[in-house]
């Protein structure tokens, strides 16, 4: 699809230039939460007020949460929960994460000359690798960040899950459509609190389509495409297009015949990209669900 190509006034990019260059600044320095309780503060018009109430001066009750809740130390997000992961990668994760929903709540992110960029910088600083030219657009949802790695000239459009609790791997060119699911974990039929992390690979040129859900552990081959609402469950082969749920392959694309496999069920080789899951003995474990999961046989 050939785009058009449209720019901000000059007066307006500088603004933005200006603006990314000290995002990039703060967020470079030693303590992420305080530029992010600061950034965040800045973007709802709060500075003033959050200023009072680091100085300790008296405000309305509710007033006094609602600021206090801008720094990242002072909330609760759902992966501080996951002993898996490394608790100091965790935690300067989750100050960023937090900055880039808070982002998405904000008038600024409706404007792409400055989200897109915006986004951009975020991903700089919280991604495992993060190439140049992303365009990332509103409501992506990313589950701790910095067990992602992403190539150059990737989009991502609105509403779509990044599941990295495992490892994500997303090659260059790459276009993920609106609310698709990219998983990196999966929980076990019987023990809901059984969980399994993955690798999970996007290489090269890969296209998901709306709607479409990639299981943890799947590998999409350079160039493949998975269609609207398909469900993978095994690697889709390079060049060629998945459909379906459970997907499989339909067709290869044109002009790659010679040089792919055929067409058919996918190869699940979800097993071989498992990763290990080493909790720490000093962490108290619970269970949200406390069910009894023993069988009828066993009672």
């Amino acid at each position: 699809m050939t785009k058009r190509h449209v720019e901000v006034p000059v007066e307006t990019q500088a603004a933005i230039d200006e603006t990314i260059d000290y995002v990039d600044m703060r967020l470079s320095e030693d303590d992420t939460a305080d530029a992010v309780a600061e950034i965040l503060a800045d973007l709802f018009g709060d500075s003033d007020v959050y200023e009072q109430y680091r100085a300790g001066e008296s405000l309305p009750p509710m007033t006094r949460l609602r600021v206090r809740s801008y720094d990242p130390r002072n909330v609760l997000i759902e992966t501080e929960h996951w002993a898996e992961q490394e608790l100091s990668a965790l935690q300067e994760s989750k100050c960023l994460r937090y900055l880039w929903e808070g982002f998405d709540l904000s008038p600024l992110s409706n404007n792409l000359a400055f989200a897109l960029p915006f986004r951009q910088t975020l991903a700089d600083h919280l991604f495992a690798e993060a190439g140049d030219g992303l365009r990332l657009f509103s409501g992506i949802k990313i589950q701790c960040g910095h067990n992602i790695e992403m190539g150059d000239n990737v989009v991502v459009h609105n509403d779509v899950l990044l599941d990295d609790r495992g490892r994500l791997q997303i090659g260059d060119r790459v276009s993920v459509a609106d609310r698709s699911h990219i998983h990196t974990h999966a929980h076990d039929t019987v023990d809901q609190s059984d969980v399994t992390n993955y690798e999970t690979i996007l290489d090269d040129d890969v296209r998901l389509g709306y709607g479409s859900m990639i299981s943890a552990g799947c590998r999409i081959g350079e160039n493949a495409m998975v269609g609207s609402g398909a469900t993978t469950l095994g690697d889709v082969p390079p060049h060629h297009i998945a459909a379906g749920s459970p997907a499989k392959s339909v067709k290869i694309k044109p002009g790659w015949e010679a040089i792919a496999d055929d067409p058919g069920p996918l190869v699940d080789n979800r097993e071989r990209r498992q990763l290990p899951s080493d909790v720490p003995d000093s962490v108290d474990e619970f269970d949200e669900f406390n069910r009894n999961l023993s069988p009828p046989s066993e009672s």
